[in-house]
């Protein structure tokens, strides 16, 4: 892990750099390096994993789109975030990519069982990683550390 997330609470820093890593490799289509990054994510507490992940789609998705979302830019960012990732990594799972956007904008369905914790981590990843654009990861992660933690201390 990197000095760079220093500043996040001890439980937050192990998310933050293997998310970070796990983008960077999306980023760069490096099967090998994301694979390595999604066993790390995997082996983290998934609750905290996909509150964090999710947050920061959340995030990407209200700055993409700053006049709001319909159902038509959920259906475009499904599909573009797809096939961007398709063209090189051919596991991406266009379920697991709608099951985390819907879950970002808080609407999945809870009765629907989970996807395993490395198809969730591999996913996001390249979800996040379309969404970001050129734009870096640790500016958008830490605002949504920052958005989870007053939400936790607003409850």
């Amino acid at each position: 892990m990197t000095n760079q997330w220093r500043h996040l609470p001890a439980s937050a820093r192990p998310i933050a750099a293997a998310t970070d890593a796990a983008v960077a490799a999306a980023r760069d289509r490096d099967v090998g390096a994301l694979t390595t990054a999604v066993g790390e994510l995997a082996a983290l507490d998934q609750a905290r994993v996909g509150l964090i992940q999710g947050t920061t789609v959340r995030l990407l998705l209200e700055a993409n789109h700053p006049d709001g979302l319909d159902g038509d830019d959920i259906r475009s960012v499904l599909e573009q975030s797809v096939r961007a990732a398709t063209e090189w990594h051919p596991e991406v799972d266009p379920h697991v990519v709608l099951i985390l956007l819907a879950g970002s904008l808080g609407v999945h369905d809870d009765e629907e069982p989970p996807p395993k914790p490395d198809a969730l981590a591999r996913n996001a990843a390249l979800l996040i990683a379309y969404l970001l654009g050129p734009r870096p990861l640790p500016e958008f992660l830490t605002l949504a550390l920052g958005e989870i933690e007053r939400a936790q201390l607003n409850d």
